[in-house]
C-alpha cells in the first residue's frame, strides 16, 4: 500500500486510535479495584481525622476498626435502619437527590479512651461544584471535636482553602446548639467579631477572604445536614436524662 496515500493515513490513524483506546481501557479496568480500595481507605482516614486520629492509608483500616464502634443509618424520624451498610452502600451525593423521608443519614460512632464522638458526613454546594466532608461532635451532642472539608472544583487560593488546617482548626470546640438545644450551626462570617476565635459560643468562625460563596456553602451544609439528626440526638439526650 502506498504510504503517501490518504487511505494509508486513514487506516494507520484508525489502528492507532483502536490500540490506544484498548490499552487505556485495559489499564483502567486493571486499576479499578486498586482505585476503589484507595477511595475506601481515604474515607476511613477522613472519618478518623475528625476525632484526632491521623494515619496513612495503609494503617487506616486497622485504626478505623479499632475506634469506630458503630456505623448507623439514621432515619428522618430518628430511628435506625439496621439493615443498611452505610459505609459501603450510602453515597451522600445520591441521598441528597431524595426527599428527607427517603434518605439514610450515616452516623459513625467513635469510642476513644471511653469518650464517644458522633461523626456525620456533610455535603453541599460551593462556588463551582460540590463541597463535602465530615464533622464530629463530642458526647455532649453540641461541641465540635473536629471537621474535615474537601471540594470538587473550588478556586485555588480562595474557596479551595477550606481544606487547609488553619481553616479547619477554627471549628474545634465551637458549639452547634444554643442553651435551649436549638440548632444554630456555625456561620462562616466575614463580619465575625472574634478574629482570634476565642469565643466558642458565638456560632461563628472567620471567613476566607475572597471566598464568600464557598464559605456560605460550608455554613449551609453543616446546618442542613445536622437538622436531620436532631430527632436521633433528642432520643440520646432523653436516654441520658433517664439514666441519671
Amino acid at each position: 500500500m502506498n504510504r503517501d496515500s490518504n487511505l494509508y493515513t486513514f487506516l494507520f490513524a484508525t489502528i492507532m486510535v483502536f490500540v490506544v483506546a484498548t490499552v487505556l481501557a485495559f489499564t483502567s479496568q486493571s486499576l479499578k479495584d486498586l482505585q476503589s480500595e484507595n477511595v475506601r481507605k481515604e474515607k476511613m482516614q477522613n472519618i478518623l481525622s475528625t476525632v484526632g486520629i491521623t494515619t496513612d492509608r495503609d494503617g487506616a483500616e486497622e485504626l478505623f476498626n479499632k475506634y469506630i464502634e458503630d456505623q448507623l443509618a439514621i432515619q428522618n424520624d430518628g430511628s435506625i435502619d439496621a439493615s443498611v451498610d452505610v459505609f459501603n452502600n450510602v453515597k451522600l451525593s445520591l441521598e441528597l437527590k431524595k426527599t428527607p423521608k427517603d434518605q439514610d443519614f450515616p452516623l459513625y460512632v467513635a469510642n476513644i479512651e471511653s469518650e464517644k464522638y458522633y461523626i456525620i458526613p456533610i455535603r453541599g454546594n460551593g462556588l463551582w461544584n460540590a463541597i463535602y466532608g465530615y464533622i464530629s461532635i463530642k458526647e455532649d451532642l453540641n461541641t465540635i471535636k473536629g471537621v474535615v472539608f474537601d471540594h470538587i472544583g473550588e478556586t485555588a487560593g480562595l474557596g479551595a482553602e477550606i481544606t487547609q488546617d488553619w481553616f479547619i482548626e477554627r471549628f474545634v470546640d465551637e458549639k452547634l446548639f444554643d442553651i435551649n438545644n436549638n440548632l444554630v450551626g456555625i456561620k462562616v462570617s466575614k463580619t465575625n467579631n472574634d478574629p482570634n476565635n476565642s469565643d466558642k459560643n458565638d456560632h461563628e468562625v472567620d471567613a476566607i477572604s475572597g471566598a464568600t460563596i464557598t464559605g456560605d456553602g460550608v455554613t449551609d451544609m453543616i446546618k442542613e445536614r445536622l437538622e436531620h439528626y436532631i430527632p436521633y440526638f433528642n432520643t440520646l439526650r432523653s436516654n441520658k436524662i433517664a439514666l441519671n
